[in-house]
């Protein structure tokens, strides 16, 4: 083994990379993350220089990112938050990148302590990243330590998503749900050899969670996910509604008017949307934060759900790697045919819900159960929203082991 210094020029961005191994035959290689200082600086030298807009009349909240909220996140971005920090909690895992679809793949690969770990993937969303599961993957890997059985220990596998964070690179291939499912797969399969394994996910995480166990049902121990995704959102699949789907069809429309905005946009024209993201921070932290105040269940006020240094740890990973573009591919592809299966096909594998109560979009079980044939667990959870594994940790570590506790 010898040790080895790679730059990686991501848009502009140089990122020095520690690694140890040879990248031969698509052998991983270990990763450390550690951005340069000079693009530390020329972040904060743009955060100094924002533009804000005035604040639209009404609600701080209503027609967006609020003006005064964010002016102090970006003088706290600019002046306290400590980049180091967050790098070093990433960095205290083990994380390793390797080729494989045309790109470096990024992951992390964390040993459960117990006498027979399964193999579970972990999968993050947008706008997120693998940011989202470091509280979380002790939890999982050392239950333990938490005062839990060891029997029900995970070796945790946490990829940053084809096309995000770590995982990106300019100009390389573009990934739909589809795509990123075959990506994993592949990673859980031939390079780790995993020959069956479990998987979990929220947002996209949870459309290629559900996308593996639709197409690799032979090789998904089961497939727990936090967002419905799979679940049709047209109400042409719901001939005879019940009372519960017609209300989850009504809430569905009011969303998409109010809140899917974004999706039309990161949907048709994504390059254009980027132009700005990628050159200023201040935009794309607003673009982003507003995600955290409207789908966590923070009463109106994202700190009370995310840290203010995690929101921007994962902000910063978007910044600093310029995968911001990249990342809205999955809403592209959906919009343009990729699908997570055909409408009428079923997914037998076995399958659990958590449904945390604001969570943005909420089917009803009787919906879930048109498309989850063999859907074994259900958990109305007390509180949490769309960010479950950054908003409650606790929980959604608890119900992943009660699922797959029935499937060892």
């Amino acid at each position: 083994m010898c040790l080895i210094s790679r730059a990686l020029i991501i848009c502009d961005v140089t990122l020095v990379v520690d690694k140890v191994g040879h990248a031969m035959n698509n052998a991983p290689i270990p990763f450390s993350l550690h951005v340069a200082d000079d693009d530390i600086a020329d972040l904060k030298a743009r955060l100094a220089r924002t533009r804000f807009p005035d604040q639209a009349p009404g609600d701080a909240w209503q027609f967006g990112t609020d003006v005064t909220y964010l002016r102090d996140l970006v003088d706290y971005w600019r002046d306290g938050f400590d980049w180091r920090a967050q790098e070093a909690a990433l960095n205290a895992f083990p994380q390793f990148e390797v080729g494989l679809h045309g790109i470096r793949l990024h992951y992390l690969h964390i040993e459960g302590d117990g006498p027979a770990p399964m193999p579970l993937l972990l999968l993050h969303g947008w706008p997120g990243s693998v940011f989202e599961f470091l509280e979380i993957i002790p939890r999982l890997t050392d239950p333990a330590r938490f005062g839990g059985d060891p029997r029900d220990a995970f070796t945790v596998v946490v990829p940053s998503l084809p096309g995000y964070g770590l995982s990106f690179s300019p100009n390389q291939p573009r990934f739909d749900v589809p795509a990123m499912a075959d990506c994993v797969f592949d990673l859980m399969r031939d390079v780790l050899g995993y020959a069956r394994f479990g998987v979990q996910g929220g947002d996209w995480g949870a459309a290629v969670a559900s996308r593996l166990a639709y197409a690799r049902a032979e090789a998904i121990i089961g497939v727990h996910v936090n967002l419905l995704s799979a679940v049709s959102r047209d109400p042409a699949a719901y001939p005879n509604p019940t009372d519960d789907e017609r209300r989850y069809l009504e809430e569905l429309a009011r969303w998409t008017q109010e809140e899917g905005g974004y999706i039309a946009i990161q949907g048709t024209r994504p390059q254009s949307l980027a132009f700005g993201l990628t050159d200023s921070p201040a935009g794309l932290a607003a673009w982003i934060v507003e995600k955290f105040q409207a789908w966590s269940d923070c009463g109106g006020e994202p700190e009370r759900a995310i840290s203010r240094d995690r929101m921007l740890a994962d902000i910063a990973l978007y910044w600093f790697t310029g995968s911001i573009n990249a990342s809205f591919w999955p809403y592209y592809g959906r919009l343009h045919g990729a699908v997570i299966l055909p409408p009428g096909d079923t997914i037998s594998v076995p399958a659990a819900h958590a449904a945390f109560p604001r969570e943005m979009i909420r089917p009803p079980r009787s919906a879930a159960e048109r498309v989850f044939t063999d859907l074994r667990q259900w958990t109305v959870m007390p509180k949490g929203g769309h960010f479950a594994a950054l908003e409650q940790p606790e929980l959604l570590a608890d119900d992943v082991r009660t699922f797959f506790g029935t499937l060892r």
